[in-house]
């Protein structure tokens, strides 16, 4: 130490780091000063975790029995209020701070009623920080309380208050109204998504079982409300829409050490599983313990169902069903309500109580081996799916096995048609899936071999929402596609082994380009559903026009845009010639119009509803008619270039 100090005298006085070098924020400071470490960032995400606070505090008063009915309405300057009927926050001083504790709530991090279990048994918002961090982050903020049959009313500015608490009327009822509006010194976009915050508040709905949510956008007068009365039931029920599920919902539900534990689950004949888990109601779109009980428990739950039954135990023979095995078909939701949860972080994506898990565990082992006893047809068919899929995953073994002795699947060894960029940097490098030989070869004359790749496709790739993983494997141009991203699949699947870091669909826009995209779609969003989340997947968005006046040329993607041309030029000498396909453009055009990082145009794909998005799939790709026949119709008006 001695020597590091000598060699640090002499620096100047600024760069000195002493006690003056502590800086201390006060209050919310803080959150407006570092707001990312409250509610993960500044962007989307973090715009609407405002709300999802607010509703959240709403939400725990109708987990304690007192609030049946919650409000949502975006305003037209995108300013939020959320109602409920709860007991009001409280409006007396703090005995403490000698303030209204309403302001207290407001104004303090780490201030409210749920860290002594007195006034919340169990809830979502146990950081103390929500409403807080809404009212640091709100240009304003205007709060209405009914209690003691009065009105009060306080508002406030960037987490300030700006007005003492005063009664503004009289009122029967009591309940909560919080009105707000984001700072926009903090959020650079304040523009609400009514499709986001619908999500969250019916998947409340779902978890609160006759909890009523009125949610209004006055900017589009789109309206949505939301209750019911199966709670986990109806959302497994929805989760299974379109499909043919096998089984009426099976329902667990029991309290173990201060754990309330709910759980529905239905298996259908699909090949997919779609679980969902929650702690209190917080999406757990990580896992966490109660998923990873409910997970073991389902395995050895059906493994010893089977060593019961020796016609099932025949059939396997010497195979052991997987976790895999008894997921396929599988809709569930995990919800476990606790009363000190351990989430990471403050967005709270994953449940850490490690005693969660064999709590969980010996629930669903307990209820579930119950119910197969007692329902022997239903047990009968559940597990002979999951015994199909057990031999599927065998055949598929061998399959994989078969393409591996093919010098197909093989580290370093690529496809033959894939024509590789020299950079070996996946960061750096992009690989474009291209729809025929033809484009492909336009493609390839006019990349960047630098860090672009081109992996041209023959016809339409198969449908892997009617198909298991064996199949998967007898598909060439899979396997082809496989191999050249470099990740695996399956069990071997590993996100982190992608070759390329953008992944881009290129297919003609009509109709055959359009299926071939949602067929790639779905083997992406089935198969590699985390390159999705990554945002590794893109849609290139070619020009479907050329206009030509002379020697100018301008590219429009759509008739507005080649309107617009057209207001500029005239009609007078111009010519106007539209793309039927990728093949029509020479190298040069493909470049300069989608490939050319400079110019192009893409569409990142990304998943904002994973239930919306299955329910999607399910309906366009099944084999189920009559939901894709309505699905049509009701989308029939919205088609704006139709082949015939």
């Amino acid at each position: 130490m001695a020597e590091i100090n000598q060699q640090n005298t002499g620096q100047k006085d600024e760069q000195a780091y002493n006690a003056d070098s502590i800086q201390v924020l006060s209050g919310l400071d803080a959150v407006r000063k570092r707001p990312a470490m409250f509610i993960g960032d500044t962007g989307a995400r973090g715009l609407h975790h405002l709300v999802y606070e607010v509703v959240d505090n709403s939400i725990d008063e109708a987990m304690a029995g007192f609030c049946t009915k919650i409000i949502v309405i975006i305003h037209p300057d995108n300013s939020v209020t959320v109602i409920d009927n709860g007991r009001g926050i409280p409006v007396d001083n703090h005995p403490k701070f000698n303030r209204p504790a309403v302001e207290i709530a407001l104004t303090r991090l780490h201030a409210g009623g749920k860290f002594e279990k007195r006034a919340y048994r169990v809830s979502g918002g146990l950081h103390g920080v929500g409403v807080s961090c809404v009212n640091a982050l709100s240009e304003w903020l205007i709060v209405n309380v009914k209690r003691d049959g009065k009105v009060y009313r306080q508002k406030y500015a960037r987490g300030t208050p700006v007005t003492d608490l005063e009664v503004v009327g009289s009122s029967d009822s009591t309940g909560t109204e919080i009105t707000f509006l984001p700072d926009k010194e903090i959020f650079p976009e304040i523009d609400f998504s009514f499709d986001t915050l619908a999500i969250r508040l019916r998947e409340l709905a779902f978890l609160n079982r006759n909890l009523k949510i009125e949610f209004t956008d006055e900017r589009t007068q789109k309206q949505a409300n939301y209750q019911y009365e199966g709670g986990v039931v109806s959302f497994v029920e929805y989760l299974n829409q379109n499909k043919n599920a096998l089984h009426p919902p099976i329902f667990i539900s029991k309290e173990r050490n201060s754990l309330s534990v709910e759980i529905a689950m239905q298996y259908n004949d699909g090949y997919n599983d779609n679980i969902f888990s929650f702690a209190n109601n917080i999406n757990t779109i990580e896992g966490g313990t109660h998923l990873s009980g409910f997970k073991t428990a389902l395995t050895r739950t059906m493994n010893t169902y089977i060593e019961k039954n020796n016609n099932l135990a025949k059939e396997l023979k010497d195979l052991k069903l997987s976790s895999d095995d008894v997921r396929e078909g599988l809709a569930a939701v995990v919800a476990v309500k606790l009363l000190e949860p351990q989430f990471e972080g403050q967005t709270k994506t994953r449940l850490g109580n490690s005693e969660v898990k064999g709590i969980v565990d010996s629930i669903v082992n307990e209820k579930l081996s119950q119910y197969l006893e007692e329902n022997p047809k239903i047990a009968r068919a559940i597990l002979e799916k999951t015994v199909t899929a057990a031999k599927a995953r065998e055949a598929a073994r061998h399959a994989r096995e078969l393409t591996r002795r093919k010098g197909v699947l093989e580290a370093g060894s690529l496809p033959g048609k894939l024509a590789d960029c020299s950079n070996r940097d996946p960061a750096k490098s992009e690989l474009f899936i291209v729809e025929g030989d033809s484009a492909g070869g336009s493609a390839k004359q006019g990349r960047n071999r630098e860090f672009q790749a081109i992996l041209p496709l023959k016809g339409k790739i198969l449908n892997v929402e009617k198909a298991r993983l064996n199949k998967v494997f007898s598909n060439d141009e899979i396997v082809t596609m496989i191999t050249a991203i470099g990740t695996g699949i399956g069990e071997e699947f590993n996100a982190d082994k992608a070759r390329y870091h953008r992944i881009i669909i290129m297919t003609d826009s009509d109709v055959d380009g359009a299926h071939i995209s949602t067929l790639l779609l779905t083997f992406f969003f089935r198969y590699m559903k985390p390159l999705i989340e990554r945002g590794y997947i893109r849609i290139a968005q070619p020009p479907l026009y050329l206009v030509r006046r002379g020697k100018e040329r301008r590219y429009a993607h759509g008739e507005a845009e080649r309107d617009k041309v057209l207001e500029e030029w005239g009609k007078k000498g111009v010519a106007i010639q539209r793309y039927k396909g990728l093949g029509e453009m020479n190298p040069h055009e493909l470049w300069e119009t989608t490939m050319d990082p400079q110019n192009r145009i893409m569409k990142l794909v990304t998943i904002r509803d994973a239930m919306e998005a299955d329910r999607i799939f399910t309906i366009l790709m099944s084999d189920q008619v009559e939901p894709r026949r309505l699905f049509i119709q009701e989308h029939a008006s919205e088609v704006a270039n139709l082949d015939v």
